[in-house]
C-alpha cells in the first residue's frame, strides 16, 4: 500500500466569509476518494469565529477561555484545561492567537462536524469531485509530550474504524480494537502542513476504502463521561 500526502500550497488569506471550499476546489488538485485536512484556524477565519484582544497584552484572550469552557479541569499558572462545548478536553478551550493578527484570537468553530460537511459538498460542487474532508485542530496528550494533530471534525471519514470481530495476522479475534482513523490521517497530514509554512490544507491520496463512511467526531470518537476513567 502507498500512501501519499500533499500540502496545498497558494492559498490565498483567508477572511470571513470566504468561500473555503471553493478556495480549495480551485487550487488543490483532487479526485475521487481523496481525504482533504483543513485545519481548524481557516475554517474559524472564514466562518468569522474570531474575537478582538489586546495584541499587547499576552494574556488579554483568558476572559475568551473562560467563557468558552462549559468546565476547567486543572489550571497551572496561565495554562487553563478546559473541556469546550463540544465535549473537547484541551489547552485554554482552543483559543488561539498563533497564526493570525495580533490583534485577534481564534475560536474553534461552532459544530466542527457541520464544518466539514459544508467544505466536502462544496468542493462536490466545484470540483465535481467526491472527498473525504477533516477539520484538524492541535491538542496536546495526557501522559505525552509535545503536540499532535487530531480530527475535530469529519465528512466522509470514518472518526473510527472498527476492528471488533475480525482477525489479526495470526488469526486471533480482535476483541477490543477501535482505530482512531480521522485522528491518524490528521496527524499524518500536519507533518506535510506544519507550524510555521503557511500550508493550512493537505491532500491524502491512496487511502482503504474502509476509511470513508458516515460519521461524527463529536459523537462517534469523543469518550462519552460514562466510559471515562480519569474525569
Amino acid at each position: 500500500m502507498r500512501l501519499e500526502i500533499v500540502g496545498v500550497e497558494g492559498l490565498p488569506e483567508i477572511k470571513p466569509g470566504d468561500d473555503l471550499a471553493g478556495i480549495i476546489a480551485e487550487t488543490a488538485d483532487l479526485a475521487d476518494g481523496d481525504v482533504v485536512v483543513v485545519t481548524q484556524k481557516i475554517v474559524s477565519k472564514a466562518e468569522g469565529a474570531m474575537v478582538a484582544v489586546d495584541p499587547d497584552d499576552p494574556l488579554s484572550h483568558k476572559p475568551v477561555v473562560e467563557q468558552e469552557s462549559v468546565r476547567v479541569l486543572r489550571r497551572r499558572g496561565d495554562l487553563v484545561i478546559s473541556e469546550t462545548k463540544h465535549g473537547f478536553v484541551c489547552a485554554n478551550a482552543g483559543v488561539d492567537r498563533s497564526n493570525v493578527d495580533a490583534d485577534q484570537a481564534a475560536l474553534l468553530p461552532d459544530d466542527p462536524d457541520k464544518s466539514a460537511r459544508r467544505i466536502r459538498s462544496g468542493i462536490k460542487a466545484k470540483a465535481g469531485v467526491d472527498v473525504g474532508v477533516i477539520v484538524s485542530d492541535t491538542f496536546g496528550r495526557p501522559w505525552r509530550r509535545g503536540v499532535a494533530d487530531v480530527a475535530i471534525g469529519s465528512a466522509g471519514v470514518r472518526p473510527i474504524l472498527d476492528l471488533r470481530g475480525t482477525e489479526d495476522a495470526s488469526g486471533r479475534e480482535l476483541q477490543v480494537t477501535e482505530v482512531a482513523i480521522a485522528d491518524e490521517l490528521a496527524a499524518a497530514a500536519e507533518l506535510v502542513m506544519g507550524k510555521a509554512e503557511n500550508i493550512p490544507v493537505a491532500v491524502i491520496r491512496g487511502g482503504k476504502a474502509a476509511w470513508l463512511g458516515p460519521g461524527s467526531i463529536r459523537s462517534d470518537l469523543v469518550r462519552p463521561p460514562s466510559e471515562d476513567l480519569f474525569r
